[in-house]
């Protein structure tokens, strides 16, 4: 636990049972008076020189303990909770000292807060899953909440991600953590890096590997190539990174660890895209999640102008100078005569295979030339980029200066005759969590696109999943890549690139500018496809090549 809340037990607000939670509220409740009446006393005696660091020292430790509070007087998904945390922040207000109040506006800063489900008004079944959630992690974080528009998915999500981090496995639960750091910070996203931080620390891992990846065991700093290559350029992947990792003599890892591994990084690569293709907000008690100063006159930063992050309002209104709403209406209804057009040529024609391979190449080749206006380089901060190695490693097209990769066909390696079975042998259960997670985001549908009802959209959401397996050289024979032009246009491959393979460059700018007729709630649900498609992706890879050793 973070310096200052070492001393609050905070596990007694995850009980389902009301009268543990409120000795646990009174105790967190005793805490902060005594540190309150510890700072008066401080103010009151005369100053001395030495008693400086002592009095920020100790201010510190409140403060976090007050951002803590301030989460779950927001968060928590136990209204007593709720309730009393916001008195004990308003107890402390009366006192003359400054409490926190959020920053930002909600879970998102793509999605306008009032279009998100807020903690308190949920149905009986979603309180039941946040409820679930909040036991688990002692908390109920932003992802959570933006992913509450598909509660079929979250539910998936949440029950694999808990076994993956808490129930029994090849690897120790302090291990798994900073394995989601490590993941998390080949794109830079602070976001995840600084939640697993506090979950690394809460399990008992060593504060001193937190100071950079050199100060972690050998065994995991091994793991620091696979890391790097998975998350950038999974297609170079090959037995000898896996063997290197086996037979590494007392630093080795055992076949049933590396896959655990393999999953973890996967989930939180796949993760890392969620958070930026959604504009998830820092959590309310993490850094950027809240401040004591009193609020400006402005709703936003001038970093938020700089990175294309601008406020609603006035997103709204330059939205609405350069674009009609006749005319986003229209990419509606053009992109939906597109889907009956493609499904009449299918029933009238098929085309031959060679002709297939030939529109999968050139698919393939055309995917490496869609990348945005804002494709600069993005400097990994200190605090993220010392979790990781050789930070100037990112993504490149696999063709580019005439390097030629193979095409990796799905009919020869596919995740469900070969990975699921692998992944279900060596880590139990896991493969079977994994393959109804994948399931669920590519079958998901209500049937609607926009304002239309009653639509069919599986050739939309095949087009997706296929555009990004193209990305990573992964072919399926049996699908016509033509439909991927006609289905996809320039600034939704652009969204869909820059989330895939470089996340940590999304900007609001570049979501709101694909199908922009659609509800946030469809924009959401193409995220939880890009990023099933993309773990599978890298699935894909390192288990065809850990197949490929043990054979």
């Amino acid at each position: 636990m973070a310096e200052g809340e070492n001393e609050v037990r905070w596990d007694g607000l995850c009980s389902r049972d009301s009268t543990t939670r409120e000795t646990a509220l009174e105790n967190i409740r005793q805490i902060i008076v005594r540190k309150t009446e510890c700072l008066r006393l401080m103010k009151e005696t005369p100053y001395r020189p030495a008693d400086g660091l002592s009095n920020a020292v100790s201010l510190d430790g409140l403060n976090k303990l007050l951002a803590h509070l301030l989460m779950l007087s927001k968060r928590c998904p136990f209204k007593d909770v709720r309730e009393k945390s916001d008195f004990i922040l308003k107890s402390v207000q009366e006192l003359g000292i400054r409490i926190p109040r959020p920053l930002g506006q909600g879970p998102s800063r793509f999605i306008p807060e009032k279009e998100i489900l807020q903690v308190g008004s949920e149905d009986a079944q979603m309180h039941t899953l946040f409820a679930d959630s909040f036991a688990a992690l002692g908390r109920l974080d932003n992802i959570t909440l933006v992913m509450v528009f598909h509660p079929q998915y979250l539910e998936s999500f949440l029950k694999t991600q808990h076994y993956l981090l808490q129930m029994d496995g090849p690897l120790p639960l302090h291990y798994r953590h900073y394995i989601g750091i490590m993941a998390a910070a080949r794109h830079q996203c602070s976001y995840l890096v600084n939640l697993h931080v506090n979950d690394f620390l809460h399990v008992g891992g060593d504060p001193k590997w937190l100071n950079g990846l050199e100060n972690a065991p050998q065994k995991l700093q091994n793991l620091g190539e696979l890391n790097k290559v998975l998350a950038h350029r999974p297609w170079l992947i090959t037995k000898e990174h896996i063997e290197g990792l086996l037979k590494a003599e007392e630093h080795s890892w055992s076949l049933a660890e590396l896959v655990h591994a393999v999953v973890l990084l996967t989930h939180y690569h796949s993760l890392a895209s969620f958070t930026f293709g959604c504009g998830i907000s820092p959590e309310i008690h993490c850094d950027g999640g809240h401040t004591f100063r009193p609020p400006s006159v402005s709703n936003y930063c001038i970093c938020d102008i700089t990175n294309g992050n601008h406020s609603m309002d006035e997103m709204q209104v330059n939205s609405a100078g350069n674009v009609s709403v006749s005319d986003s209406f229209f990419e509606v209804e053009a992109l939906m005569e597109k889907m009956k057009q493609l499904q009449e040529c299918r029933e009238e024609e098929e085309a031959s295979q060679e002709e297939m391979a030939s529109r999968f190449e050139i698919e393939k080749r055309e995917s490496m030339f869609v990348f945005s206006s804002d494709d600069d380089e993005v400097t990994p901060a200190r605090d993220v980029s010392r979790h990781f190695e050789d930070t100037s490693y990112g993504y490149k097209d696999f063709s580019r200066h005439g390097m030629h990769v193979p095409t990796f066909r799905v009919q020869d390696y596919c995740w469900e005759d070969h990975g699921y079975s692998l992944v279900n042998r060596l880590y139990p259960d896991v493969g079977q969590l994994i393959d109804e997670k994948f399931h669920i985001a590519y079958n998901l549908t209500y049937n609607t696109m926009a304002m239309h009802k009653d639509v069919d959209t599986s050739m939309l959401r095949r087009a997706i999943w296929n555009y990004i397996h193209c990305m990573f050289g992964i072919r399926y024979d049996d699908y016509d890549y033509g439909e991927i032009n006609q289905l996809l246009d320039r600034s939704f491959k652009v969204y869909i690139k820059t989330v895939v393979c470089t996340p940590e460059k999304v900007t609001k700018r570049m979501y709101d500018s694909f199908w922009r007729q659609f509800k946030h709630s469809e924009k959401v649900h193409v995220n939880l496809l890009l990023i099933e498609a993309r773990m599978q992706a890298e699935l894909l890879y390192a288990l065809r090549a850990i197949t490929r050793y043990m054979t």
